[in-house]
């Protein structure tokens, strides 16, 4: 019954959307009719020049997989659909008319027509196939680089899992494909001349990135968790997980990603994260002695030339397989320590008369950066490639969030830059309630960089790397829904773009993903926190942004599954109560666990103090902390008090941090109060020595949140927070009614 429940909805949205298909991103111009057509059982599509043969081939087999329609291909300009360029549109732009007598797609160039294809494919998917209202779309992208990163070195995806990313790729018009192919625990792309690079690097015994993915499916009940058999060997008793791509693969995907109108970037990361190569070839580290470090793995030794023509060799059979303007050379989190110690290393410093390390890493990239140019391609690099000096033709990855002024150094230079933020656009981390709206909404052209730099960032990236991320299925979990508010920035014009109108299209997009077998992530549930306090009777109300998903709950402490309650309505509570809830997508695929504890309690009592002795803000005592627990922030050295108005990370506060902010909280009146404390990493509330929001873990950006019952007067007020790389920290308070307190009127010192 519930699947035919499932399949009667797709059909309700596809009929109550015939007139409008909500297109994610969202085009500039479109205009919908009256009418509609009806594609022909057996239709033709024709296109006007030759370049445009392999996309109407493209969307010959679109049309058999998403409207279940055959279609001819030939040279012309009568068809049912027809392809065609034209001049005086802008780069990747093109227009897109749907009429009574048929389909007509017409670019600037093959992105442009690509871009057509992608708007056509949604609505072919919503409108159930063959029959499409009638539009007129005139739509142009606001930046030329729309990328999507995936690591394939860390866990490895087969060629027909990347196939089906670039087909995701192409229907939300992203046009670059960033393909981490090497890294210290695995190396995944064939190199004719070093074999071993593959048949050794390419394969390991299971590594602890491996057993903490077995940990996380465990704890979360999550096979999609697990490592798949399917990429794993038995040699000499030994079980080796791992994979590679052949040259003769590299082409196939190539061949394909072109088509849809994708350009790949191929990363070869170095002269750090090379330790697949170092452990299978000898003489390309400082010293025999290799392995990792307290963060990272021996690198690369730049003080000797073999190295050089090593890792050149390795470029040249990489410019045959990506025929592209740009390869990535890495160039991020290199240990340098072995270089202080290397006489070669030292022999190079002296020789170049460089001043430190720095410059000789900055050496050693402008190196490749010589080759590369030489070879007639660009060089891009993160954004550690600034150190020691950027050449001029560099293009930089912007990714360390703690170095925020790396994308105004970079286009004062005259140099490009991408935008790919560790918080919010590594999808790798978990995604939070405020996360789409964080990269939808994320100000890629601020107000700090002149006319002429902004000219110079040229795109956006979301990026997915995969320690712990071993199938398609949990790629595809990070990767959704929040790569379509990527696409969106990316695409479509600043003051067309509205986060509210955007959240209102998603559930049509889910409905599709849902069609196209692509397991996402739910957004979280809305009504319930971690700790939800109530003082005489409590209600469990939730609402979920997916229409189609179910949501089942338990208050045994047990894992929800397809037998569990189902939630239909608000639950009322009169004891504190322990709920686990779970989504349900219409396949019975398991979501997420939230967990939501109804807490009965009594108003806190406030403390007696004189308020008139008060004066407004906290007080944030910074100590040089380097632990991983708020509970220790005080048993190291004190560095110094600073007045802060909110609950912030206070300005001149860096390296290592451990704040303990302390004051008291003013209520007005009695009543709950929800309290929602995000950081990176670690942190906690108290209040009245009481743990009302627990934080505290090293972790990604992450929000918790909380309520607490309070009686009217002054509380004892404490945050702690720690921070191991580059920091985030802030607190929203919010009264009985939900409506946000200012700091001005709620914290005393």
């Amino acid at each position: 019954m519930r699947k035919f429940l499932s399949v009667l909805f797709i059909s309700l949205v596809s009929v109550v959307t015939l007139a409008k298909v909500d297109l994610v991103p969202a085009p500039q111009k479109i205009a919908w009719g009256q009418g509609a057509y009806t594609l022909p059982q057996q239709s033709a599509i024709v296109y006007a020049q030759p370049a445009l043969k392999p996309a109407a081939e493209y969307l010959q087999i679109c049309l058999k997989r998403y409207a279940q329609t055959e279609a001819t291909v030939a040279s012309g300009k009568q068809g049912d659909i027809r392809l065609s360029l034209k001049k005086g549109l802008p780069k990747d732009g093109y227009e897109l008319k749907i009429t009574t007598t048929g389909i007509e797609l017409v670019g600037a160039d093959y992105g442009g027509i690509m871009a057509a294809i992608a708007s056509l494919n949604q609505m072919l998917i919503l409108s159930s196939g063959q029959s499409l209202t009638s539009v007129s779309i005139s739509d142009a992208p606001r930046f030329g680089w729309r990328g999507f990163h995936l690591d394939s070195s860390r866990h490895f995806f087969t060629c027909d899992e990347v196939k089906e990313f670039l087909d995701l790729m192409a229907l939300y018009k992203l046009n670059r494909f960033h393909w981490h192919l090497t890294d210290d625990q695995g190396w995944r792309l064939e190199i004719k001349k070093y074999p071993k690079l593959t048949e050794k690097g390419a394969w390991r015994i299971y590594n602890n990135q491996d057993t903490a993915c077995w940990q996380l499916a465990a704890r979360d009940d999550n096979p999609d968790l697990l490592i798949p058999r399917k990429n794993t060997r038995v040699e000499n008793g030994d079980t080796l997980y791992g994979g590679y791509y052949s040259q003769d693969d590299i082409r196939e995907i190539v061949a394909y990603a072109r088509q849809r109108g994708i350009e790949i970037m191929p990363e070869i990361d170095m002269p750090g994260h090379f330790l697949s190569a170092i452990e299978n070839y000898e003489g390309l580290s400082c010293f025999p002695t290799i392995g990792w470090g307290q963060f990272f793995t021996t690198p690369l030794c730049p003080g000797k030339d073999k190295v050089l023509e090593f890792c050149k060799d390795i470029w040249r059979e990489v410019f045959e397989l990506f025929p592209y303007e740009y390869v990535h050379v890495g160039g991020d989190e290199v240990r340098k320590d072995t270089w202080k110690k290397c006489p070669d290393c030292q022999q190079r410093i002296k020789g170049l008369k460089l001043n430190n390390e720095e410059e000789l890493q900055s050496w050693f990239i402008h190196q490749m950066e010589a080759f590369i140019n030489k070879n007639g391609r660009k060089m891009m690099g993160w954004d550690e490639i600034l150190e020691g000096g950027l050449s001029k033709t560099a293009t930089v990855t912007w990714w360390r969030t703690w170095v925020p002024d790396a994308p105004n150094q970079v286009t004062a230079q005259g140099n490009n830059v991408i935008y790919c933020p560790g918080s919010p656009m590594y999808l790798s981390q978990a995604e939070e309630k405020t996360s789409m709206r964080s990269i939808y909404e994320y100000d890629v052209n601020p107000a700090s960089m002149s006319a002429r730099q902004k000219q110079h960032v040229i795109g956006v990236q979301g990026n997915l790397w995969c320690e712990y991320i071993p199938t398609r299925e949990r790629a595809f979990f990070q990767y959704f829904p929040r790569i379509l508010a990527l696409s969106e920035l990316a695409w479509t014009k600043p003051e067309l773009k509205d986060y509210e109108q955007f959240y209102s299209r998603l559930p049509q997009q889910f409905a599709m993903l849902h069609q196209l077998n692509v397991p996402f992530r739910t957004p979280s549930l809305d009504g319930v926190y971690r700790v939800n306090a109530f003082t005489c009777e409590g209600t469990m109300a939730v609402t979920c942004a997916d229409p189609l998903a179910t949501v089942r709950y338990t208050t045994d402490g047990s894992f929800p599954n397809k037998t569990s309650q189902l939630y239909s309505g608000p639950v009322k509570v009169d004891e504190t109560t322990h709920f686990i809830l779970r989504t349900f997508a219409p396949n019975g695929q398991a979501g997420e666990m939230i967990k939501a504890d109804f807490i009965k309690q009594g108003l806190l009592e406030p403390v007696k103090v004189d308020a008139g002795k008060l004066a407004q803000g906290l007080n944030a005592a910074w100590y040089d902390y380097q632990g991983e627990t708020c509970s220790d922030i005080h048993k190291v050295a004190f560095k110094g008090n600073y007045p802060v108005s909110d609950v912030v990370i206070p300005e001149g506060v860096k390296g290592r941090i451990g704040l303990i902010i302390t004051g008291y909280l003013n209520v007005p009146e009695d009543g709950v109060y929800t309290f929602s404390l995000m950081s990176d990493d670690g942190s906690w509330l108290k209040i009245d020595g009481n743990m009302v929001v627990d934080n505290n873990r090293p972790q990604s950006p992450h929000e918790e949140i909380s309520e607490q019952a309070l009686k009217a007067g002054l509380h004892k007020f404490e945050v702690r927070y720690f921070d191991s790389n580059g920091g985030m920290l802030r607190l929203w308070v919010f009264d009985p009614q939900g409506k946000k307190m200012q700091p001005t009127d709620i914290y005393l010192k």
